[in-house]
């Protein structure tokens, strides 16, 4: 009784009273740092690929850009002899035509700087120019938003001119300036997320958005399972028919799309509508891609079927779940099979072997499946924009960010719209992680 007294008594003052942590040594000190510095280059990449583009995405949405602010306001000017000299000691102009490039944007302290061909005798008639040898330097000071105007200075054409076989287009005028540049000037605005949430269209883009990810998610997903259940049992050919259903996520998605608008065509060349009216299971063509609404009556219900959106769904859930059947398939190998033999042997059918025993075995890696495709497809563009051009109802977030920021060409409501998207994924991801099922196997 006394020996476990002791006992107890020592496991008590180590609980209470913990060891103090161990020092770290000089060898495990520099263990770190060589880890560290191996890994720095690893950090720098995810900076560079991931955070900077972010942030600048970030940066525009709060400017007021467009797709002309891109090039900066810039000098331009076009230098020629009128008219052509033909023999020494003819008079000519020599003409500067010079403009801002801008229509928005002054440029400040402007000069231009040129050296002329030899053999040219120029005679200057502008006070902010002066010539010193052949080199010609004027000072224009602040030149506004589309100004434009002409240099002309009478010249005297020497035989040197005519020898030298130089013109005054081999050297290009040089110009020096300051102008603003939107995406690096301390101006904000808010205009852009005023424009994109006062719109009634964003709500419905926004609806849709949610609707194609959330379906074509459940799609994908469902088809993957269903394909991983029926080749995780052996039978002749199954390799072959693994493969085969790789397909359609790698091949080209311009190539499959365009196989896609082929089959679904309302024309005559439509191979789906030709068979369903060859079978008498329509009267005429069903535009699939191009049509936005179709009413249909069920169970006494009438509403307007979403027909190009719900076309668009099942392309994404046909292309995309091969990656949910591979990840489920391997899943299911990694489960023992011993349960499912004692449940055989207690009478369980295959319907009641999957629910109460595959089921909760796979909610863990469909959960992670679910996330990914959740992210993947409410980010997807291409599939979208090849199909129907984000036409008859199918416009997401990703197509308007698209719209926004290069048929409208306002690249900072563009950008907003790119942040709502960051956002509603953060907050998709925040709730999944809180919520989501834990994988027990």
């Amino acid at each position: 009784m006394a020996r476990f007294r002791a006992i107890r008594h020592i496991a008590m003052t180590a609980t209470n009273h913990p060891l103090p942590p161990t020092h770290t040594g000089a060898l495990a000190k520099r263990e770190q740092r060589l880890a560290y510095s191996l890994l720095l280059p690893t950090f720098m990449v995810v900076f560079g690929i991931v955070l900077i583009p972010l942030l600048a995405n970030f940066w525009i949405s709060f400017k007021p850009v467009q797709l002309g602010d891109l090039r900066p306001a810039t000098m331009l000017a076009n230098e020629q002899l009128r008219p052509r000299p033909k023999a020494a000691g003819d008079e000519v102009i020599l003409r500067y035509r010079v403009r801002n490039s801008s229509q928005k944007d002054p440029i400040k302290a402007v000069t231009m700087r040129d050296l002329l061909p030899p053999g040219l005798d120029v005679t200057l008639n502008d006070e902010r120019c002066s010539l010193e040898g052949r080199a010609l330097f004027c000072d224009f000071g602040t030149m506004d938003a589309g100004q434009r105007f002409n240099l002309e200075f009478p010249t005297m054409v020497h035989q040197a001119y005519l020898d030298s076989g130089e013109r005054p287009r081999d050297v290009k005028a040089t110009f020096t300036g300051s102008a603003r540049n939107v995406l690096t000037s301390g101006e904000f605005t808010l205009d852009n997320f005023r424009k994109v949430f006062s719109s009634d269209e964003f709500w419905t883009v926004l609806k849709v958005s949610l609707y194609y990810t959330i379906f074509g998610t459940l799609g994908a997903l469902v088809l993957g399972l269903f394909a991983a259940q029926i080749l995780n049992t052996a039978f002749k050919g199954r390799n072959l028919l693994r493969g085969l259903f790789l397909f359609p996520y790698v091949a080209p998605v311009i190539a499959v799309a365009f196989a896609w608008v082929l089959l679904l065509d309302a024309g005559p060349g439509g191979t789906f509508n030709a068979m369903l009216m060859q079978m008498g299971a329509t009267d005429g063509p069903i535009n699939f891609l191009g049509q936005r609404a179709v009413p249909v009556t069920l169970f006494g219900l009438t509403f307007d079927f979403p027909m190009a959106l719900t076309t668009v769904i099942a392309f994404e859930a046909w292309r995309y779940f091969p990656l949910s059947f591979l990840f489920i398939l391997a899943r299911m190998q990694s489960i023992s099979t011993d349960m499912y033999e004692a449940a055989e042997m207690d009478g369980a059918t295959p319907l009641q072997q999957f629910w109460y025993l595959s089921l909760p075995q796979l909610l863990g890696i469909l959960s992670v499946l679910f996330l990914l495709r959740f992210i993947w497809t409410f980010n997807k563009f291409d599939d979208i924009f090849l199909l129907t051009g984000g036409a008859a109802g199918t416009r997401t977030l990703t197509v308007d960010v698209y719209e926004q920021a290069f048929a409208v060409s306002n690249l900072g409501a563009g950008a907003a719209v790119a942040v709502v998207v960051f956002f509603v994924l953060l907050i998709f991801a925040l709730i999944f992680f809180k919520f989501s099922p834990q994988d027990d196997g």
